[in-house]
């Protein structure tokens, strides 16, 4: 697991795949644990576990903050304040869903800092949330608009009794969750691999400097996809909404 997880030391041993740990049996079908697995896991105890502290902490709220409930009103506000800055009147019905995927994905971007596999350097990752993003914005479009209107839209810009575009913009929202999970999964996956590719061929050189490339790999770029994606959810759910 360790040899999978953090960067080998020697040239041929450059490792940046996804290995299995241990397989069981599921209704006839075997079934792996890999690293990804393991590193999902990660995140989310320490979401949870950071969740808990919150909570506690906010229960016992004083009118003179400490340091880490500052901290916990600064999250909330700046991640409401995207929100809202991008959905308007919208916002208070997703900002919740956006908050969490927005954490989740900044903290698996990151924990390469912490010498783990990023969760999101795995399709298997970033594609689930790509379809539940996908689920979200055609719920709303169903909900918010009539069987007519979507016909409509799915037909422009031709008049709905010439469908002509139709299988085209079908094209195009079917590859919604695939560009988005697509751009997040590459991104972050090229960056593993630079590391890998550094730690690998440089191990004897590589001591304190790799520190500014993983700042840039593992928090800058990390921090914008994330942005990326949360904004691109936000834009895609807006445009069903924008009728309401």
């Amino acid at each position: 697991m360790t040899d999978a997880i953090v960067m080998s030391s020697g040239a041929d041993k450059i490792d940046f795949m996804i290995h299995g740990l241990f397989s069981y049996n599921l209704f006839g079908h075997e079934v792996w644990i890999t690293t990804s697995h393991v590193c999902i896991l990660i995140v989310m105890l320490v979401m949870v576990g950071f969740a808990f502290m919150a909570n506690v902490k906010m229960r016992h709220a004083s009118e003179v903050p400490d340091t880490f409930q500052n901290i916990l009103e600064l999250i909330v506000e700046k991640l409401d304040g995207v929100v809202e800055g991008s959905m308007g009147k919208n916002a208070p019905k997703f900002v919740n869903y956006i908050s969490t995927i927005f954490i989740f994905i900044l903290m698996s971007n990151i924990s390469g800092l912490f010498g783990l596999r990023p969760p999101t350097a795995d399709y298997g990752t970033t594609l689930p949330l790509g379809v539940i993003t996908f689920c979200v914005i055609h719920f709303c479009q169903f909900k918010y608009h009539s069987l007519k209107q979507i016909w409509v839209d799915m037909c422009s810009p031709l008049p709905p009794w010439l469908p002509i575009w139709f299988p085209i913009n079908l094209i195009s929202e079917i590859a919604v969750p695939i560009s988005l999970s697509l751009r997040l999964f590459a991104n972050v996956l090229s960056g593993t691999v630079m590391m890998a590719l550094v730690y690998g061929l440089l191990s004897k050189l590589a001591l304190v400097w790799p520190a500014a490339l993983h700042l840039y790999f593992d928090l800058f770029s990390g921090a914008i996809q994330t942005y990326v994606f949360c904004m691109l959810t936000m834009t895609y759910i807006s445009q069903q909404l924008s009728t309401e």
